[in-house]
C-alpha cells in the first residue's frame, strides 16, 4: 500500500488509528499491539500478498537466531553466540543475495564467459533491503547485550510497523520498542497528531506536487540522452536531483507524520542534505539512518578510524562500495557509491591540509559533485550516464540563439548543433524557472520539515496554508506513482 493513494490516506490510516486508540484505552494493551502487528501485515501484503510468508518467514528466523544468541550469552558461551551470529547474518545476507542480486550476478557471469545462463526474473520484494538490514542491526545488538526481546509479539511489531517497513528509516530495537511500552503514549496526544497530520500532509505535497512534476522533465531528459543540448542536460539532470530530495523527503515526512500520530517518534532521516559544505555533511544529513548503520556495523568494524591513515582511507571506499551495491544491483550504482568513498577520502585528505574554502565555494563543489552523482544513479547503463555527463559540459551539442549561431556557422564543426536556444526545450523552460527561482533555494535556504513541526504554533495564517497544501495533495492523489526508494 502506498502513502500516496486513497486507500491509505482516508481508509486505512483512520482505521489503525480509531482501532488502536481504542483498544488502548480499554487497557488491552496487548490486544492493541497485536493490532498494529496485524495491520502492518496488511500494509505490506497489499502489493503483493505472495510476498507477505517471505517478511514473515524472516521474522522467525531472526527472532530464534536472537533468542540463540540471547541465550548464549547469558550462559557465558559467548563463542557460540558470535557463531549463532554469523549465522543470521549469513541468512539474512542469503535471502537478500537471493532477491536482489542473482540476476545482476548471473548477467555478469554471462558477459564474462559468455554463457547464456537464463536470468531468474525475480520480482524484488518491497522494503526487504529495509527489514532485512533492520534485523541486522537487532541481531549485531543483541551479540553485543544492548537489546533482549522474549516477546515475539514485540518483536514482530518492532520489524513491521508500517511507517517505517517499505523505504525506512532503518530503526534500533532499543529506540522504538520503550516508546510502545510507555504508557502515555496510549491515549491520543493531540499536539502529536496536529503535528504528525501536518508532516503527513506537508511529505503529500512534497511528493505529488512536487517531485512527481520534476519526474516527467527527468524522465524526457533521461530518456532522450543523445540529443540533449548542454541546456538540456542540465535540466534533465538537475530535475532529476530534485525530483529525488523531494521524494524521498516526501517519504520521510509521511513516515515521520503517520508515526507521531501513534504517539512514536522515529529516527530523523533526511535534513536538508543540499545545505551541504563538504561531502561528509552531506551524509550526515542525507539517508541518515543509513549512514548510521554503515557507520557502525560496516565502518567501524572494518576498524574505522582506529587503524592506521591507509586503513582508514581502505575502509571508507569499502563501506561505501557497500552503500552503492545496497542501493540496487547494477554497476551505475556500484560506481556511484564508489564516487561518494573517493570523495570522503579527498575530504579527509584535504582537511589534514588545514587548507579551507569560503562557504560558497564549498557549496557549490558539493552540490555539482552529488548533482553529478546522481547521473549514476539516475542512468540505466554507465554508457547512458557518460552521455549525460558529456551533454552536461558541451559535448553532445551546443544550441545557440540562431543570429549568433548564424555568424558562427563558418567554423566547421565547432557548433554541432545551431538550434534555438529555447528551440527544444519546450516545457522545459518551466522547469528551468522551478528550479531556479523556487525549490533549488527552497531545498537549501528555508527551514526544512522538521524544523517547520518543531516551531509549529497553531494561528490562521499556518492554518490556511496547511488547508492549502492539503486540498493541492488531495487533487493530485488519482495519479499513480511509486517512491523511488522502493526500488531500493
Amino acid at each position: 500500500m502506498l502513502f500516496n493513494s486513497y486507500g491509505y490516506v482516508f481508509l486505512f490510516l483512520p482505521v489503525v488509528l480509531a482501532v488502536y486508540f481504542l483498544l488502548s484505552r480499554r487497557r488491552f494493551t496487548v490486544g492493541a499491539k497485536a493490532w498494529l502487528f496485524f495491520a502492518s501485515l496488511v500494509f505490506y501484503g497489499w502489493w503483493n500478498p505472495v510476498y507477505t510468508p517471505l517478511i514473515a518467514g524472516s521474522m522467525v528466523f531472526n527472532y530464534l537466531v536472537g533468542r540463540l544468541i540471547s541465550k548464549q550469552r547469558d550462559k557465558g558461551r559467548f563463542s557460540h553466540s558470535r557463531h549463532a551470529l554469523i549465522i543470521g547474518i549469513l541468512g539474512n545476507l542469503a535471502l537478500l543475495g537471493y532477491f536482489k542480486y542473482a540476476d545482476f550476478f548471473i548477467a555478469n557471469i554471462n558477459a564474462i564467459g559468455h554463457s547464456r545462463l537464463p536470468l531468474l526474473q525475480i520480482v524484488l520484494p518491497l522494503g526487504i533491503s529495509f527489514f532485512t538490514f533492520t534485523q541486522i542491526a537487532y541481531l549485531v545488538d543483541t551479540e553485543k547485550g544492548k537489546v533482549k526481546e522474549y516477546s515475539a509479539l514485540n518483536y514482530g511489531l518492532f520489524v513491521t510497523f508500517f511507517p517505517h517497513l517499505l523505504a525506512g528509516p532503518i530503526i534500533h530495537h532499543a529506540e522504538m520498542m520503550p516508546q510502545f511500552d510507555r504508557l502515555r503514549n496510549k491515549v491520543v496526544n493531540y499536539r502529536n497528531m496536529a503535528s504528525g497530520i501536518c508532516l503527513f500532509f506537508i511529505g503529500l505535497f512534497k511528493k505529488l506536487v512536487i517531485a512527481d512534476t520534476f519526474a516527467v522533465w527527468a524522465n524526457n531528459g533521461f530518456g532522450a540522452i543523445n540529443e540533449l543540448t548542454v541546456i538540456q542536460a542540465w535540466v534533465a539532470s538537475l530535475s532529476y536531483t530534485l525530483q529525488l530530495y523531494y521524494d524521498f523527503s516526501g517519504y520521510t515526512d509521511m513516515a515521520l507524520g503517520s508515526s507521531l500520530m501513534f504517539n512514536i517518534k522515529l529516527p530523523i532521516n533526511f535534513n536538508s542534505p543540499y545545505r551541504s559544505l563538504d561531502i561528509q555533511e552531506f551524509w550526515r544529513r542525507w539517508h541518515m539512518t543509513l549512514g548510521r548503520f554503515m557507520r557502525d556495523y560496516v565502518y567501524i568494524p572494518l576498524g574505522g578510524s582506529k587503524v592506521p591513515e591507509w586503513r582508514i582511507l581502505l575502509n571508507l571506499m569499502i563501506t561505501f562500495f557497500v552503500v552503492g551495491l545496497w542501493h540496487g544491483a547494477g554497476w551505475t550504482f556500484v560506481l556511484w557509491g564508489c564516487m561518494h568513498g573517493a570523495a570522503l577520502v579527498i575530504h579527509r585528505l584535504w582537511k589534514r591540509s588545514g587548507i579551507s574554502l569560503p562557504s560558497w565555494i564549498a557549496w557549490f563543489l558539493t552540490f555539482n559533485f552529488v548533482n553529478a552523482g546522481w547521473v549514476f544513479f539516475r542512468a540505466k547503463t554507465l554508457d547512458d550516464a557518460l552521455r549525460m555527463l558529456k551533454g552536461m559540459v558541451g559535448m553532445n551539442a551546443i544550441a545557440l540563439p540562431k543570429g549568433i549561431g548564424a555568424r558562427l556557422s563558418h567554423i566547421d564543426g565547432f557548433v554541432p548543433a545551431l538550434d534555438d536556444l529555447f528551440g527544444k526545450l519546450g516545457s522545459n523552460s518551466k522547469a528551468i524557472v522551478c528550479m531556479f527561482l523556487v525549490f533549488l533555494p527552497l531545498s537549501f535556504l528555508f527551514r526544512n520539515s522538521n524544523e517547520l513541526v518543531e516551531s509549529f504554533r497553531p494561528s490562521i495564517i499556518q492554518l490556511v496554508l496547511f488547508v492549502l497544501v492539503a486540498w493541492l495533495s488531495v487533487l493530485f492523489l488519482g495519479t499513480y506513482s511509486e517512491f523511488l526508494y522502493f526500488r531500493f
